[in-house]
């Protein structure tokens, strides 16, 4: 059961929070609307569009900026309550610190399930709706995926490779599909100029068609200066867009990730890591909640103020080591559980250090 100083603890905690959102958030988005206001004019971006979009920015970026915010939060109330000398006054009266700390723990585990929810079933779908329209008015005539030497596996024996990819007009380049045997032996191999989707005909289009069938030792080769072809495969699926990881929620996520890696796609592990930071979140709100606590219910020179300046050059540390372990995961194969994983055990140590520091 709560008492009356959980009660008070928390709900500071919580109000505290909220309000950072509250005032933050608005704050971005004017900040961001006047940065590409002239982008969305000149791309005739719809109103209804442009309302929409800013509704997928505030729940995309918020959820992105809900540790700082959490973490800066907790420093600032808790500075307050340090400043008043309650805090001194709560641990003189007999309680714990550990006691002192149930609140925030309560508080913390609340914030993480709300963070929980959104990054697996919410903060996807806005995702989707954000970057669609990134990269339709404001970053129009961008490429939002791999367009060159891309190379698929459609399943055990079906390969198919294409030079370069052109999404607008949904045609590939010097197009080539092999399938083999379950002894792993060429059965067939088809070659084209290019590769196009006949929307009409909801068919493939090869130019300069080339089939070369093998039997034994011996080759049969078919030629056609144009063929219309049915294939199992998706031509916009040749290349998924660069932020597909973003836009599913935990199921579809998993599946994702399942049929890439039947493909053998070679930035599996960008996905990979987006599904270990959706599990890590929650963990990091426990981690930043102790460091915040502890370092903000000391009573210093300079107050909150000192407080705050420590709080953000942890933040942005925090911030640096998932950047660069992130990109280290995704561009030189190093394991996306490690650079979800070093992070936040560093920051765990840290928060055991300085919590038994501010026991003290």
């Amino acid at each position: 059961m709560l008492t009356i100083l959980d009660k008070y603890i928390l709900k500071r905690y919580l109000v505290t929070f909220s309000v950072m959102i509250l005032l933050f958030i608005p704050i971005g988005i004017m900040a961001h609307l006047a940065e590409q206001i002239g982008k969305m004019q000149a791309n005739e971006a719809p109103l209804d569009e442009i309302l929409v979009y800013f509704g997928n920015f505030t729940i995309y970026i918020g959820s992105l900026l809900f540790p700082i915010f959490l973490f800066l939060s907790i420093i600032f109330f808790t500075s307050k309550l340090a400043g008043n000398t309650e805090i001194v006054a709560i641990l003189s009266s007999g309680v714990s610190y550990s006691r002192f700390l149930r609140p925030y723990i309560i508080g913390a585990s609340i914030i993480a399930v709300i963070m929980f929810v959104m990054g697996m079933f919410i903060v996807p779908n806005a995702s989707k709706g954000f970057n669609e329209f990134k990269y339709k008015y404001l970053k129009k005539g961008k490429q939002d995926r791999v367009t060159n030497n891309i190379f698929t596996q459609l399943n055990a024996n079906d390969f198919i490779y294409v030079s370069s990819f052109d999404p607008a007009r949904q045609i590939g380049y010097n197009f080539t599909f092999e399938r083999f045997d379950k002894e792993n032996q060429l059965k067939f191999k088809i070659s084209a100029a290019n590769i196009r989707w006949v929307e009409k005909d909801s068919v493939y289009r090869l130019t300069t068609y080339k089939k070369r069938k093998i039997y034994n030792d011996t080759a049969l080769v078919e030629t056609k200066r144009r063929l219309d072809t049915l294939f199992a495969f998706n031509i916009s699926d040749l290349t998924p867009v660069s932020y597909a990881a973003e836009t599913k929620n935990i199921f579809e996520l998993n599946r994702f990730i399942k049929d890439q890696k039947l493909k053998g796609a070679s930035n599996i592990n960008a996905y990979v890591l987006v599904k270990y930071k959706r599990w890590a979140l929650p963990i990091t709100a426990f981690i930043l909640t102790i460091i915040a606590v502890a370092v903000s219910s000391v009573k210093r020179r300079g107050g909150m103020g000192i407080n705050l300046a420590f709080g953000i050059i942890v933040a942005f540390v925090f911030v640096f080591f998932d950047k660069v372990f992130g990109t280290l995961a995704e561009q030189s194969g190093f394991s996306p559980l490690l650079a979800v994983l070093i992070p936040n055990m560093l920051f765990g140590i840290l928060a055991v250090v300085l919590l038994q520091r501010a026991k003290r």
